[in-house]
């Protein structure tokens, strides 16, 4: 795909704001001339494209190699082969305000969405702007700040609460109760869904022959479903997710796919983000991190023995296709295999480039709505939904007779394996579902990771406020 030169220039202006520290939630990286950035339709675009970017780009950014390993460490998927101080605080659920991948965390989501609220005021102004172009564009820029947010609230909790440009009023704002950052989120996919089209854009035609890598109507209504999950809105979540799986655009992948899913434009694949540094050796960045450097190298990253490594049925099929082994002979000349999520396949650059990193994924509507109706007392249905799942996945489908119990223990199955290593899905289904133990104050967290996590405790469900964003706002309170 040929890059145009309004995207160098945006990127370029992106990664030299990106050299400093950035601590205050919405303060500008780079200004950026409306009159020149929304003069005409391919100014616009290239405005909005260059958010993507930005997201993923350098190294150790939100949007990949951070919102990958850290909630898996946070939870019960990943350890690692080498000693980093910083990586042990997730793993061991103890993390410090001081450090510097909190902040991250913290300050990159807020940086895109300034970027977003930049589009969403400029496009307000453009006057050269067609109308098609205009919907598109507004919808991607309340998609993006709907994505970035619903990271935020669910990495933080309250968080401040920013949809506009005004930097100085909103280095000094208060954090704002999840509920109104979640009908903010809320709001913003409603109206992007009403702009979006049905197709992915390309060039000069905004609903037709793009890549699956900027947000279309179903990737709105896909992080509507969810959104509608996290927030217990069963029927809503059910009628979205139902909606996107009605969709001709997408299918669950045969069985015999397995090991295809995760390449570009997949039939799985609502949305992904597009590699951009490819010359830095990688094709995506779960495979750059994770797929190990040759045959006879210890993986960085693997699944942790007693807990995702030992979690998939006999005959599962994903296990045969979604993770990778590589033995070892240990100090006393017995062989050690190491397993790590291989959904990715490749780990250095390679052309034509063959994956994308996979943020939004077709199975896991049927889990939302699995979900979703088992809330609702719809056993079979529920059944049916991850029957599904578990077909193409080789194995045989649930009792029809279970009890609403014994469904629910199968959809935790089929949510941590399906999405493993995915975006923080089996963090953060872990810190949203309710403990099984009947005290209302406790998550399946506590149920957990309490038992394997020495010195667990309730709290490290929400990351703290990072230290340099309260040192910067004293109306920031901590976690």
């Amino acid at each position: 795909m040929k890059t145009s030169p309004y995207i160098l220039i945006f990127i370029a202006l992106v990664l030299l704001g990106s050299c400093s520290k950035f601590v205050d939630p919405g303060t500008p990286k780079d200004e950026i001339s409306s009159a020149l950035a929304f003069s005409d339709d391919k100014t616009s675009t290239a405005s909005v494209v260059g958010i993507y970017s930005s997201m993923n780009q350098l190294n150790y950014e939100f949007a990949n190699v951070l919102s990958l390993v850290l909630p898996a460490m946070e939870a019960d998927e990943f350890g690692y082969s080498f000693a980093y101080a910083a990586y042990d605080e997730f793993k061991n659920n103890a993390v410090r305000p001081s450090n510097s991948f909190v902040s991250t965390l913290w300050a990159q989501p807020y940086s895109y969405i300034y970027q977003a609220n930049a589009v969403i005021e400029g496009l307000a102004l453009a006057t050269g702007v067609t109308e098609p172009f205009k919907n598109q564009l507004l919808g991607e820029a309340k998609f993006i700040r709907a994505f970035l947010y619903f990271y935020l609230v669910n990495n933080f909790g309250d968080v401040p609460l920013i949809l506009d440009t005004d930097y100085k009023k909103n280095n000094t704002l208060p954090r704002t109760p999840s509920a109104d950052v979640y009908a903010s989120i809320i709001a913003d996919l409603q109206d992007a869904k009403s702009k979006l089209y049905d197709g992915y854009p390309s060039g000069d035609k905004v609903d037709a022959g793009g890549e699956h890598i900027r947000p279309n109507k179903a990737a709105a209504g896909a992080l509507l479903a969810r959104t509608y999950l996290y927030t217990k809105q069963w029927a809503l979540a059910e009628s979205e997710a139902s909606e996107v799986i009605s969709n001709s655009q997408y299918r669950l992948m045969d069985k015999t796919e397995l090991d295809k899913v995760f390449l570009i434009n997949s039939d799985e694949a609502i949305w992904q983000l597009q590699a951009i540094n490819t010359s830095g050796g990688r094709n995506t960045w779960e495979g750059f991190l994770i797929v190990p450097v040759s045959t006879t190298s210890t993986p960085y990253f693997r699944l942790v023995p007693n807990g995702l490594r030992d979690a998939f049925q006999t005959g599962d099929l994903r296990k045969t296709n979604w993770v990778g082994s590589y033995t070892t002979k240990n100090s006393a000349g017995r062989d050690t295999t190491y397993y790590y999520p291989h959904k990715y396949k490749i780990r250095s650059n390679v052309t034509p480039v063959q994956e994308y990193s996979m943020i939004l994924r077709f199975s896991e509507q049927y889990l939302i709505r699995a979900e979703a109706r088992l809330n609702q007392g719809q056993l079979s249905a529920a059944i049916e939904d991850l029957n599904a799942i578990r077909s193409r996945a080789g194995l045989e489908g649930i009792d029809p007779t279970s009890s609403a119990n014994a469904v629910k223990a199968a959809l935790e199955q089929e949510c941590r394996i399906e999405l493993f290593a995915e975006w923080g899905h089996r963090w953060y289904d872990l810190r949203r579902w309710p403990s099984l133990g009947g005290d209302a104050s406790k998550t399946r967290a506590d149920d957990v990771l309490g038992p394997v996590k020495t010195g667990w405790q309730s709290k490290a469900i929400y990351l703290p406020i990072p230290e340099d964003a309260i040192l910067s706002n004293p109306n920031l309170t901590q976690n």
